[in-house]
């Protein structure tokens, strides 16, 4: 129009331009619009008589042929990957007369990418092929008359798609096709909810890439371990990890928790009953309140039955020694459902009209203590003597504190004795001594007899003599002539003895001279000896348990006692260096009175004797201690040790599998360490330090014992023992010793790191069922045992250092000491656990099971088979969450056990590859 208003010659050259321009821009046009008369857009009917819309080109007649047909642009929706489905017919260039040989039986089909929705122009070298489409089944011009059309259908895809949408083209080169229809599609992951989980529609990735997705606890569950899944690239669910838990209060399948119920933690699964002695009045229930009268203590578990505090202390005894008394009780007839009692004692001091009493204060010393006693009995010494007390004895347990009202109580008052005031009667001849005393004013009770006990001066550590008589006057014989005797008396009444009195120096005249009338009386401050006490001990007895009571005087006894103190270079007595055992007896321990032994039963039997329990009632110097080993004054002979009421280490682990801490298992560790550290201090080897030699008492101490196959060895610190002979513990020993026979304590330090790893596995067999063979084998190729469950890093590193295949690289066991000192101050040190799976056989690290009973036997756990089947766990898709709680419901009570169990179950869930469901 513009031209028009023109010149004609511009005219002309107007026209020109706008021609050439369009001849360009035909010649750029990869493909027509949709209305392009090579693709014609037709109705057809199908076989139904229902109309359809297709787009068809046939141009076979001529060669040369580019006919491009291309949609709008579609939105990918956030799909990376995309299916295209296409169907379509095709004629046989067979069927077509007169056709040349450039028909086409197939056609392309391409993409272009693009972040633009109404680009109308796109370039043919701008578009990816998808891939050259032909049919499966192609018509005929017969076909049609038929009405039969061969549909073919055919999908592609196309992956890593990154823009807001793409461009599908079609290419025919030649080909008489109709296109049915084009549909695309992507696909994904429906919405689902699994373990109380719910995971949203998720689209697939590209290529085969698995899509990791985080789940959604749903309402009133909360995460036990984070919920993930993953989406695979056809649109399925894979590898569920992680769960939900309902929270507390909540119970799956069940909405909440009734009336009368509770559950207190959402690792339970159920709702539970109420303890005895709670209720739950209300819905949704964490915890059960107690009754009124009753209580539960912060650290009791919520399905602990509430309790109450105990009732007093029963039977109360005192046994009054001179200025201590022992105090002996009864438990308390009422527990108040716990096992938690202990017992305080508080002791006043009365005056002798017992109207007013003080406190006893801190000079008065409680033995074990004066506060949470876990036995009912204690010793009390260093109380004044002739004065009036009053001891209450308290009982409480874990929920005494939460009581408004008074504990139980019970109170002994006692009186101690006066000492015996000594009165020198006369002296005669140079060999003996007559001495008279007047008894105590105010004795604790009617006086049984008198003990005089006297010794050369400045010998009492050796040799001393105790003489016994129920007069207050005795004549002592057999003295040497001109030497200077220390005598001692006390009285012995029902209710024990009294204190000693000054000590009374008399030197006996030389022989031949005459004796001198006069009496030299020096009173000494008083020295304290030990007081009487009951104690446990444990008796080995040669031949038979009791005692054969020595024949006395019914007046008079005399018992001579040899304190031998124990030589610094021999604290071991190797019984090749006496002929007589007997000698080595008397040489190296200290005597003890049968009479202060009562023997209460026979626990077990040796190769020389039996091995009795019984008390001690022993009023020797302090220095005499269980440390030391005693033997008895009278035959039979009886050697008396230290009772340890737990007994050996393996089976008391065994026996309580998962109940101790960290802290304290590193405590037995530490006392046993302690132990070796004396004994190679000394330069003694043990040669057979294992678990099952380890003694355990009541407070958890350990102590090593068992040393049949013990050897000192030489001042120097290499030195060895070799033997020639005997069976070697394998399992315990170190290589060098087990090849060559030579033993050090590098060999113990060894032995000390399979004692750690029996310790920390709760008594597990080291090596497990491996023959004695295949265990040296294997330490010979490297194999170390790996670290038990839960064990913390620095200890297995620990072990691994004891066994260092050179002897010389092993840590002393001074230094192992050292290391679990600093283990115990700093706890925190103990928490990072060694990355392990379950204890399992080295030789199957891998396993591979198909039913419940073959995974329990792989776990070495097959003796809860009948358990996990009579719950309903027949398949191993239903263990796969199985709960602390439920294992308790099914009689897996030992910690340790459900440890072992729930670890495997988690290798399950990660390493489904090795089960075959």
């Amino acid at each position: 129009i513009a031209c028009l208003k023109v010149s004609f010659w511009p005219f002309f050259f107007c026209c020109f331009l706008c021609f050439l321009l369009l001849s360009l821009l035909y010649l750029h046009l990869p493909f027509p619009p949709l209305s392009r008369p090579q693709w014609e857009e037709i109705s057809v009917m199908d076989e139904r008589n229902t109309p359809m819309r297709t787009y068809q080109v046939c141009n076979v007649m001529e060669a040369n042929q580019n006919n491009w047909l291309r949609t709008r642009h579609i939105s990918r929706e956030g799909a990376q990957r995309v299916y295209i489905e296409i169907k379509f017919t095709l004629r046989d260039c067979n069927s077509l007369p007169g056709v040349p040989g450039t028909c086409k039986e197939t056609f392309n089909m391409y993409y272009y990418e693009s972040n633009n929705a109404n680009l109308w122009f796109i370039k043919e070298s701008q578009y990816v092929k998808i891939d050259t489409i032909a049919a499966d089944e192609s018509f005929t011009q017969v076909d049609v008359g038929d009405r039969v059309m061969k549909l073919n259908t055919e999908v592609r895809d196309i992956s890593n798609l990154s823009k807001k949408g793409f461009y599908l083209a079609f290419q025919d080169l030649g080909a008489c096709i109709a296109l049915v229809s084009v549909r695309v599609f992507y696909k994904k992951c429906p919405l689902t909810v699994l373990n109380l989980a719910q995971f949203p529609d998720t689209i697939t990735g590209g290529d085969t890439a698995l899509v990791e997705v985080h789940g959604q606890c749903v309402n009133a569950s909360e995460e036990f371990e984070a919920p993930k899944m993953y989406c695979s690239a056809d649109g399925g669910w894979l590898v569920p990890i992680g769960r939900c838990v309902c929270k507390p209060g909540f119970e799956e399948n069940k909405d909440f928790c009734q009336p009368g119920t509770y559950k207190a933690s959402a690792t339970d699964a159920y709702c539970t009953k109420c303890p005895p002695h709670s209720s739950s009045p209300q819905e949704q229930s964490i915890e059960c309140t107690c009754e009124k009268g009753f209580y539960r203590a912060e650290a009791d578990p919520r399905s602990m039955a509430c309790t109450r505090p105990p009732s007093s202390p029963e039977n109360p005894i005192s046994t009054v020694n001179e200025t201590c008394v022992t105090l002996d009780w009864s438990p308390p007839r009422d527990m108040g459902g716990r096992g938690d009692i202990t017992y305080s004692i508080h002791c006043t001091k009365c005056s002798g009209d017992a109207r007013k009493c003080t406190p006893c204060g801190s000079s008065v010393h409680f033995v074990p203590r004066q506060y949470g006693l876990s036995s009912a009995t204690v010793l009390v010494t260093d109380l004044q003597p002739d004065s009036n007390y009053s001891f209450t004895i308290e009982s409480q347990n874990g929920v005494s504190d939460l009581s408004p009202t008074l504990r139980g109580t019970v109170v002994i008052n006692i009186t101690t004795t006066q000492t015996v005031s000594v009165v020198l009667k006369e002296r005669r001849s140079k060999d003996s001594v007559t001495l008279a005393w007047q008894g105590p004013e105010r004795p604790n009770g009617a006086i049984v007899e008198y003990e005089v006990i006297y010794y050369e001066k400045n010998q009492r550590e050796q040799n001393y003599t105790v003489l016994k008589t129920r007069s207050n006057m005795m004549t002592v014989e057999g003295l040497k002539p001109g030497t200077t005797y220390v005598f001692r008396v006390r009285a012995r009444t029902d209710g024990g003895y009294g204190s000693y009195g000054g000590e009374i120096e008399l030197e006996t005249s030389h022989e031949g001279k005459k004796m001198n009338k006069s009496f030299v009386h020096t009173s000494r401050s008083l020295d304290k000896f030990t007081c009487i006490s009951v104690y446990r001990i444990l008796l080995f007895v040669l031949r038979h348990c009791g005692y054969i009571k020595a024949k006395q005087d019914p007046d008079e006894e005399k018992m001579q006692f040899q304190h031998v103190k124990l030589p610094g270079s021999r604290t071991y007595i190797h019984p090749h260096t006496y002929e007589d055992p007997n000698q080595a007896v008397r040489d190296f321990a200290k005597e003890i009175d049968a009479s202060n032994i009562r023997i209460e039963r026979v626990i077990g039997a040796g190769e020389f004797g039996e091995v009795c329990s019984g008390k001690l009632v022993t009023s020797v110097d302090s220095s005499v201690h269980y440390s030391s080993v005693l033997v008895s004054l009278c035959k039979p002979v009886m050697i008396i040790t230290e009772f340890m009421e737990n007994g050996s280490l393996d089976t008391f682990l065994k026996k309580h599998d998962g109940q101790f801490t960290v802290i304290q298992l590193v405590g037995m560790l530490r006392g046993i360490a302690s132990g070796m550290k004396y004994l190679s201090d000394m330069s003694y080897v043990h040669r057979d330090l294992a678990a099952r030699n380890i003694l355990v008492n009541s407070n958890l101490v350990c102590k090593v014992s068992d040393f049949g196959l013990s050897r000192v060895l030489e001042d120097d610190p290499e030195a060895a023992y070799t033997t020639r002979g005997g069976k070697i513990p394998i399992r315990w020993t170190a290589p060098e010793a087990i090849a060559y026979r030579k033993f050090t304590s590098a060999s113990d330090v060894w032995s000390y790191g399979i004692v750690m790893w029996e310790v920390i596995s709760y008594g597990e067999r080291p090596y497990w069922e491996m023959s004695n063979q295949d265990v040296i084998k294997a330490i010979d190729e490297g194999y170390r045992l790996p670290a038990p469950m839960d064990c913390p890093v620095v200890l297995h590193q620990l072990m691994l250092d004891c066994w260092e295949k050179g002897r010389s690289d092993r840590p002393k066991f001074g230094q192992i000491v050292t290391i679990l000192d600093k283990l115990i101050r700093n706890p925190a040190s103990l928490r990072e656990l060694a990355n392990i799976a379950p204890l399992e056989d080295p030789s199957t690290p891998e396993f591979s099971v198909n039913t419940v009973d073959e995974w329990l036997e792989a776990i070495k756990m097959g003796q809860y088979k009948e358990n996990f089947s009579s719950a309903g766990y027949v398949s191993l898709e239903s263990i796969l969450y199985i709960s602390i709680s439920e294992l308790a419901k099914m009689g897996v009570t030992l910690a340790g056990h459900q440890k072992k169990i729930l670890s495997s179950v988690q290798s399950l869930q990660t390493q489904d590859s090795h089960v075959q469901v």
